[in-house]
């Protein structure tokens, strides 16, 4: 199923050249293929030739970059399975949920198709006065030019799709650089979008290493960077990125609230989704899950047995439901902060175990506030538990966070769903399910550390777009001239 090698796409064209990188199976740690790599000449001659397309990808009309991405969603249904299951060996995700993320890709593809030919301007009259009676004016989007794009390890289709398919809609050329872990989705993505007619250097995607992916963030002739990542390293490029728009979509230590009219059963089964699935390397994966003291102890119980039960082994077993994590290091990373949450008194209630990259789904308790399990973003299969008895605490508690990501609210009652959505320094609540929860038409994004802009189809069109307005001025008719 996997190639031998991968190339890496330099102005629309496949290119196998120069170094390559060793992509390693993540359950196994052993290499399953080499993907090319760019170097920084390579990089610099793609957003040459991404400018130079500026023009003939503005000039395209609607209907032209519909059948493109409508190419792709049948390109990529009908390679749905193959797709999962490289996906499943290039990240380690659980084939279920590589299954899932394939099905969010097409899913995307489609949403971007519908709003190129529908994405455009308005009519605004502007007779409020009499100095301005007598004009008028419109507006239309226009393409903001070449974009950089760069894009993680943890969703390596889904989020590379939520850069690539606006920017088509929208007629941007762009560079993306893919996770070096996780390169071969977006380079199937490539593959894909060869097959089209679109202008030649509309895109390039190029694996890099870090020290030369300088040019993706700090090259003037780029209009916008749109980076998903770590809050670290994110705002470190937004200061280097000079005068162009920036988009970051960055961490998060995402809360639940489980209130005491909630169905336990019902909140117990969507928040172990939400916390563990691929192996909680989500950044809207559930971190802290606060519950009201009077159904505490019963809901505890519940979530522990459930999440006793979760299978962990080999992610191309139908059966499995955690995975490794991306690699060693961060399993031993996360295995650091349960260890100190726990010497600064909190008690593991299950899990807790890691081998190799695999790390046992965690759920823990007293865990004090100072420590990175409950201040920083654990990024894997780990949530703490704690009790609230007033509402108004919870969501104080849920703010006292450098993230804002998005947050999840069990509650039937309207009011306290609406006090929630006004308190929350989030960008999106959700009520009676997790933060984990995405539609891929939304707008999604967070406040604080945990980002700037909104990504969702439309949204990061409108990025990628500027506004152009023409003012019309209403010129007297002359009944008497004949201009025939």
């Amino acid at each position: 199923m996997l190639q031998k090698q991968y190339p890496y796409y330099l102005a629309n064209k496949p290119v196998s050249a120069g170094e390559y990188i060793d992509i390693t199976n993540k359950f196994s740690g052993k290499v399953a293929t080499k993907v090319a790599m760019a170097d920084e000449q390579t990089i610099d001659r793609a957003i040459g030739m991404a400018v130079d397309a500026e023009a003939a990808m503005a000039a395209m009309p609607g209907y032209r970059r519909q059948e493109i991405l409508n190419h792709c969603v049948n390109r990529f249904t009908e390679r749905a399975e193959e797709l999962a299951q490289i996906l499943c060996i290039e990240a380690g995700k659980p084939i279920n949920d590589s299954r899932g993320e394939v099905a969010r890709l097409i899913e995307t593809f489609k949403i971007a198709a519908e709003e190129a030919v529908r994405f455009g301007g308005e009519y605004m009259p502007l007779d409020r006065s009499a100095r301005t009676s007598g004009y008028v004016s419109m507006t239309k989007r226009v393409p903001v030019g070449a974009c950089s794009f760069i894009s993680p390890f943890n969703f390596p289709l889904n989020l590379a799709a939520h850069k690539i398919a606006p920017a088509i809609a929208a007629g941007c050329p762009f560079v993306l650089k893919p996770a070096s872990l996780t390169p071969i989705g977006a380079i199937l993505i490539g593959e894909t979008l060869a097959e089209c007619d679109l202008p030649e250097g509309a895109f390039s995607i190029l694996p890099c290493t870090r020290d030369g992916a300088r040019l993706f963030t700090e090259d003037d002739r780029l209009k916008l960077l749109s980076f998903t990542g770590s809050p670290e390293v994110g705002w470190a490029l937004k200061a280097k990125a000079g005068k162009k728009k920036v988009v970051l979509e960055l961490g998060g230590n995402a809360a639940c609230i489980v209130d005491k009219d909630s169905d336990l059963t019902d909140a117990v089964g969507r928040i172990i989704i939400g916390a563990f699935y691929q192996s909680g390397q989500s950044c809207i994966g559930v971190q802290r899950i606060l519950i009201h003291a009077d159904i505490y102890d019963e809901f505890k119980e519940k979530l522990c047995f459930a999440t006793s039960a979760l299978q962990m082994g080999d992610p191309r077993k139908e059966e499995v439901f955690i995975g490794p994590m991306i690699s060693e290091k961060e399993a031993q990373r996360l295995e650091g902060w349960i260890r100190e949450a726990g010497e600064h008194g909190g008690k593991i209630l299950t899990g807790g175990k890691r081998q190799g990259a695999m790390l046992e789904a965690t759920l823990m308790e007293d865990v004090p506030g100072n420590v990175k399990l409950q201040q920083e973003e654990a990024f894997g299969p780990v949530a703490v538990l704690s009790k609230f008895t007033r509402f108004k605490d919870a969501l104080t508690e849920i703010n006292d966070s450098r993230f804002g990501l998005q947050a999840g609210i069990f509650t039937r009652d309207i009011h306290k769903a609406h006090l929630a959505w006004d308190q929350l320094d989030v960008g999106g609540v959700v009520i009676g399910d997790i933060p984990s929860w995405r539609a891929d038409q939304m707008p999604y994004g967070g406040v604080k550390d945990s980002g700037l802009g909104r990504e969702g189809i439309r949204y990061a069109m409108e990025d990628m777009s500027e506004i152009r307005l023409m003012v019309i001025r209403q010129l007297p008719v002359d009944e008497g001239r004949n201009d025939e």
